[in-house]
Formats: C-alpha cells, sequence, structure tokens
C-alpha cells in the first residue's frame, strides 16, 4: 500500500495560475487581462443566466456560478486561458436531474461530479479523456446541439406547451401542436435579436455581440410595450417569469444579493420539500453524477488544448481537472450549478489579449459587479431574446461543417460511430451515446488492430539463413499484436503443418505485443504439435514477452520447446534437433 501511495503524483494546484504570471508578466499583461475579462464578462451575463434558465432554475444560479466557480478554477486550474461557468452541453444532461430532483438535486448531483473530478486528477486520469475518439465527441456535441435549439423554440415562439414531456420525441410533438399558437410579438423580440446576433460581428466593433442584442432587444419591447400598451403588444421577460424571495424580502426577476452559503440539501426537491438525504438519493444521483464529470472533463480538457494550439503553451491535464473539481464542489454551496470550460468564451479571452487566469478572475468580478448593480436593468431582459442568443450557440456549438465533412470523407466505420451517436444523444442521453460510442469505436479498432496480425510460411530458398534447412523443418513469419482478437486467426495457419514436418520455427521477432488470451492459445497450439510429435522454436522474442510465458508456465523442453534470439541461431538448433 505504501508503495502504490508513493507513486500517485498529487497534481500541482495553480499550475495555470503560476505559469501565466511567470515570465516578465507586468503592468502591460495586467492591462491587457483585465481588458479581455471586462469583454468575456459582458459575454458571460447574458449566457449564464440563459444557461440556467435552459436547464429550469432561475437565471441567477448562473450568475452565481460564473462569479463563484469562475474564480475558483482559474485560481486551482491548471490551463492558463480555460474561462468556466455554465455552458450549453450540460443543458440535456442537467435539465432531468432538475425535473426529477429539484435545484437541491442538481446541487448535490454536481457536488457529487466535482469529488469526481478530483479524483480522476489526482490518479492522472486527464490523459486518458483525451483518447476519446473523435466522432463520438463530434455526434454527442451535435446532438446536444440539435436538442437545445429545439428546446428554444417555445420561447422563441411564445408557444403554450399543454404538457411537459420527459422525451426528445414527445417534446418535439408537443412543440408541433402548439405551433398555431404563435405570439408574434415573441417571435418578432426574438427574430430582430437573432439578426443583430448575426450581423453584429460582421462590423468588427469592439463591443460583444450578445450584449448589444439583448440591450436592443430589452429597449424594444420596454419601448413597445409603452408606446402601444400590454393589451397590443407584450412580451415575457425575465422579471415577468421569475420571482425572489430572500431573508424576508421578495420581489421578481434577480435577487440584488451576492451569494450565499446554503446547503443544497436544503433546498427544495422536484415536489418543492427540502431534499431527503439517504443512500438512495445518492444512488440514484450517482449515475447522473458520473455523466456530468465526464462530459465536464472531456469538455474543459478539450478546450484547454484549443487554448493551447491558439497561444502555443501547454496546459497540465490533471491540475485542470482537479481545477475544475474544487469549482464544482464549492460553487453549489453558494447557489452555482455546474461549471466546466467553456469554449467559445476562452477563445473570445484570448482574441481579446488575455495572458493568464487573471483574465478569469476580472471576468468573474464582471459578473458579480452586474448581479450588485444591474439586476433591475437585467430583469427587461425577454424571454425570447435569450432563446435566440441560445439558437446561436446552438449553431456555433453543432460544428455543422465538421459534421457534414465528416459524413463525407470519413471511412464508414468512424461515419457509422457519428451517426449513432448523433441519434441517441438526440433521442435517448449522452450517457448512452457515448457508452455505445466508444464502444463502437474499441471494436472497429480492434478489428483493425486484428487485421495487422497474420502469419505466413517462408520459402526456405528465398531465404539465405534457411536453404540448407531439411525439408522436416518448416519456418513461419508471425507478425503484428498478438492479443485476444487476432491470436486465433494468426496461429491459425500453424494448425495446417505438413505431417512430414518435425520442427516448426517460428520468427516472432515483429511481433509488438501479445496478452494473457495470446498466451493460452499459444499453449494449446504447443500442447497439440507436441503431441503430434512436433517441436516449436520461437525465435526473436524479446525478453519482456519471455518472461511472460515463463509466468504463465510455457518453458522450454528439450526437443519440444526453445526460444531463439535470431533466425539463424534457431535454424542451428532445428537442424541439431532433426539430426
Amino acid at each position: 500500500m505504501q508503495r502504490l501511495l508513493s507513486r500517485i503524483r498529487l497534481p500541482a494546484l495553480g499550475a495555470g495560475l503560476r505559469a501565466g504570471l511567470g515570465g516578465g508578466y507586468g503592468l502591460a499583461g495586467l492591462r491587457a487581462d483585465v481588458m479581455a475579462g471586462l469583454t468575456i464578462g459582458t459575454v458571460a451575463i447574458p449566457l449564464s443566466m440563459a444557461l440556467a434558465i435552459a436547464i429550469g432554475v432561475a437565471p441567477q444560479h448562473g450568475l452565481y456560478t460564473a462569479i463563484i466557480a469562475g474564480g475558483l478554477i482559474a485560481l486551482a486550474g491548471g490551463s492558463r486561458f480555460n474561462i468556466s461557468g455554465p455552458t450549453a452541453a450540460f443543458v440535456v444532461i442537467l435539465m432531468p436531474i432538475v425535473q426529477a430532483f429539484g435545484l437541491g438535486g442538481l446541487l448535490l448531483a454536481t457536488m457529487m461530479a466535482g469529488g469526481i473530478l478530483v479524483a480522476f486528477g489526482v490518479s492522472g486520469l486527464g490523459r486518458l479523456v483525451m483518447y476519446i475518439p473523435y466522432p463520438v465527441v463530434l455526434g454527442f456535441t451535435a446532438g446536444i446541439a440539435v436538442v437545445i435549439a429545439v428546446l428554444q423554440l417555445p420561447d422563441f415562439l411564445g408557444l403554450v406547451i399543454a404538457q411537459s414531456a420527459d422525451h426528445f420525441p414527445e417534446k418535439v410533438a408537443g412543440i408541433v401542436t402548439a405551433l398555431p399558437g404563435v405570439h408574434l410579438a415573441e417571435l418578432a423580440i426574438g427574430a430582430f435579436t437573432l439578426a443583430i446576433l448575426l450581423t453584429w460581428p460582421r462590423l468588427r466593433l469592439p463591443v460583444p455581440a450578445p450584449l448589444v442584442a439583448l440591450a436592443l432587444a430589452a429597449g424594444a419591447s420596454w419601448g413597445l410595450e409603452q408606446l402601444l400598451g400590454p393589451s397590443v403588444f407584450s412580451v415575457e421577460t425575465i422579471a415577468s417569469r421569475f420571482s425572489w424571495s430572500v431573508g424576508g424580502l421578495s420581489g421578481s426577476g434577480i435577487p440584488p444579493v451576492l451569494p450565499e452559503l446554503v446547503l443544497p440539501w436544503r433546498l427544495p426537491g422536484a415536489d418543492g420539500a427540502p431534499l431527503a438525504v439517504d443512500f438512495n438519493l445518492f444512488r440514484a444521483l450517482l449515475g447522473p453524477a458520473v455523466a456530468i464529470a465526464i462530459l465536464g472533463a472531456i469538455e474543459s480538457l478539450l478546450c484547454a488544448v484549443v487554448a493551447d494550439g491558439l497561444t502555443r503553451t501547454r496546459h497540465d491535464s490533471n491540475a485542470e481537472l482537479v481545477g475544475q473539481g474544487i469549482g464544482n464542489l464549492v460553487a453549489p454551496l453558494f447557489g452555482g450549478i455546474t461549471a466546466t470550460a467553456a469554449l467559445a468564451r476562452t477563445a473570445t479571452s484570448i482574441r481579446s489579449g488575455a495572458r493568464s487566469p487573471v483574465a478569469a478572475l476580472v471576468h468573474a468580478l464582471v459578473v458579480l459587479a452586474a448581479l450588485t448593480f444591474l439586476t433591475g436593468l437585467l430583469g427587461l431582459v425577454p424571454m425570447s431574446a435569450l432563446a435566440a442568443l441560445l439558437l446561436v450557440v446552438a449553431w456555433n456549438m453543432s460544428e455543422s461543417r465538421h459534421f457534414l465533412h465528416t459524413l463525407r470523407s470519413a471511412p464508414p466505420g468512424d461515419v457509422a460511430v457519428l451517426v449513432v451517436c448523433f441519434l441517441l444523444t438526440v433521442l435517448f442521453d449522452m450517457v448512452i451515446a457515448v457508452a455505445v460510442g466508444i464502444g463502437l469505436a474499441a471494436a472497429l479498432l480492434i478489428g483493425r488492430m486484428a487485421s495487422l496480425s497474420h502469419t505466413r510460411q517462408l520459402h526456405k530458398a528465398a531465404e539465405p539463413l534457411l536453404q540448407d534447412l531439411p525439408d522436416s523443418v518448416a519456418v513461419y513469419d508471425m507478425n503484428g499484436p498478438l492479443f485476444f482478437a487476432a491470436a486465433e486467426r494468426a496461429l491459425a495457419a500453424l494448425r495446417l503443418v505438413d505431417p512430414e514436418v518435425k520442427v516448426v520455427v517460428i520468427d516472432m521477432g515483429d511481433v509488438s505485443t501479445m496478452d494473457f488470451t495470446a498466451i493460452v492459445a499459444l499453449q494449446s497450439l504447443i500442447t497439440d504439435m507436441n503431441s503430434r510429435g512436433v517441436a516449436l522454436i520461437l525465435a526473436g522474442l524479446p525478453a519482456r514477452m519471455i518472461l511472460k510465458l515463463k509466468r504463465a508456465g510455457v518453458r522450454q523442453r528439450r526437443g519440444q520447446l526453445a526460444w531463439a534470439s535470431s533466425l539463424a541461431q534457431a535454424g542451428t538448433r532445428a537442424r541439431r534437433w532433426v539430426a
């Protein structure tokens, strides 16, 4: 046990912060980080609110996440540039948790996921997460984007859904049924916001498009309502949908109070009553917590890799996982929901000149300032405008260009993995999609690796070292990895040896690996050959494989089995055995 513990290397907390502040960081770097933080903070405010609403909780919980988790992860993580907070990828996972367990259940599941992320980082699994195949990631990402986009249609169109549904096909059916009741005012504001979001970036002005679009949408809806009257023009806003009650005070919209310490299990569950904390609750939340942790790890590390490519830096993957875990352990204690690194916000921060995690800290302070001073204005934002913002987020998340390119140019097996992951994400959920996708990708890899393993008989006349061998000696060349999927196939040719052959030499110098299934198959072959009076000589095996065979009980026996360091030595021994 002590030896095992001595091999565990704990990730260096704050690796990203130390790397960012080292190497001559000064006033110029601080100025660049502050400007980048101001920019990304203004982007994060509407996105945090919209994503919180999308999963079914009040908008302030998204702001709490950007403040608490965004700041903590920047301090403790392993990336210099990752900006963390609520992300669109989690909508399809978190929404069912809220529906089944309420806000308290969501925050408790987030804390459990935070603990799992810390365990991932401490155990060094950061690199393993990056081995998930690209078609799997692209498939479930595109599937999540489709689900998010469809779920925004009721708010975008002002539809009234008669009955909430749990499954995606039923939700689509409910939206289609409600289409005749489109609210023209909601649609107009949503379309107006969408048009600004799509056209503003082309002007290349320094003000972020989400801030401009939502501000103009709020101003337009308020102005038209004042001009035409609520009976003619009215749209639903954050203030009209959400209400709050804190410390005896109450109001509508977003509470103008700072995040306060609260235990998740004291918050309401799906039935409105505080959660009953017991083993059954933890067992029910374990699956969602694992899904949150896996998706959080994938998205955070992919974001860090992209940031490294944009800035020519390197991140510490295990430290980043520990930082993400700490953020998700602490944020729920202050009402924050699940957080992970956000690729779009990270890229925006880099393009704005960020140099270090100080930019992420400034971004958290900007959100904190908005929560303190601008809650009245934030309450005026129309719900259809937020839906339009999430439609753009879903489109950018879908990677449609890469999706179509993969469908056209990838091998058939990879296309199948992509399509299966996409459909399973849309029709069921991401956990099933990732599990099945990785299984299919692994099966394809096993098939491809097995096809590399083969055995062929060498013609002694074409080999100078073998020309004087008698006819009773046969020589075979074995290539490729010898593992469970390839062992029988590679050894099958040796079972058809001519009855006149008394010694078989197998050149195994090109066998790269051998698992226990292959060892058992080789043992069976040796026993079968020896029973027919045929001896085997294994040539070119490295010492590590010979050691494996010895540990499995496969040992040299004079006249039956031997190893040789080279084909020439094997030929010499074969002549002696035949003589």
